[in-house]
């Protein structure tokens, strides 16, 4: 008998602990959902999709952002800016270094693949220090700007000036194809893209040529005097 209740209270005891554990295994593992769980969250919202409408800064290397850092880069910027203005939108670099007009009319359906609603379109500038045919530099642009209206797409059209060691004739010129253009495809225009940087010692970098982070800040400040107005329309008719 007292072997029986000895046995009995043991099983009781046993039983009793088992409970405990499984009540402890419990509690860890809602501890360890609720720190977990926000990890998860996170990774899943980072993995999902970026449904923002695309503006695709499409140009050389004034857009590429040669010799800054690539948060430098007048792109970087433009979408830090638009972020802080609350426009729900994301800026594609499409900038190569280098590039001419007849190279950005031979990546025009790559730029076509990103879907963008509004394309800043900064070329020329090569063709022009490259001394090339005003009227074949004008029939590429045209070009890249019917094929992007084609698609639906906005565009913006960024004007450049040369140096005037090019002869009057030439400059002139080539300065007048980007109001020719702009009025003839009803174009938001940025009369000069370098506007209070060129030339600049403290803006430009020892090239003279390619803008300092500084000065592609005061860049992304004349883009926005056209671009945000564009952006509140858009926001006005969805």
């Amino acid at each position: 008998m007292v072997l029986y209740c000895t046995e009995e209270r043991d099983r009781v005891n046993l039983h009793c602990v088992m409970a405990r554990l499984q009540r402890i295994h419990h509690i860890l593992l809602s501890v360890l959902c609720v720190l977990l769980c926000p990890t998860a969250l996170v990774a899943a919202s980072s993995s999902a999709p970026d449904t923002r409408p695309r503006i695709v800064a499409f140009g050389d290397s004034l857009t590429a952002g040669l010799g800054v850092s690539a948060d430098e880069s007048y792109p970087a910027q433009l979408q830090r800016r638009l972020d802080t203005l609350n426009y729900r939108y994301r800026v594609i670099n499409a900038g190569v270094s280098g590039d001419t007009t007849a190279g950005g009319l031979r990546r025009v359906p790559w730029v076509l693949n990103s879907k963008p609603v509004l394309v800043i379109l900064e070329l020329g500038g090569n063709d022009g220090l490259r001394g090339l045919s005003l009227d074949q530099t004008k029939s590429n642009l045209r070009q890249i700007i019917q094929r992007l209206q084609q698609a639906g797409v906005t565009v913006i059209l960024a004007g450049m000036k040369l140096p005037p060691n090019y002869g009057q004739e030439y400059t002139m010129g080539f300065e007048a194809i980007y109001p020719t253009l702009a009025k003839q495809y009803q174009l938001p225009l940025i009369p000069f893209f370098l506007e209070g940087v060129a030339a600049s010692a403290t803006l430009n970098q020892a090239d003279g040529i390619h803008p300092t982070k500084e000065g592609y800040r005061m860049i992304v400040e004349q883009i926005l005097k056209i671009l945000s107005p564009l952006l509140d329309h858009r926001t006005m008719k969805s």
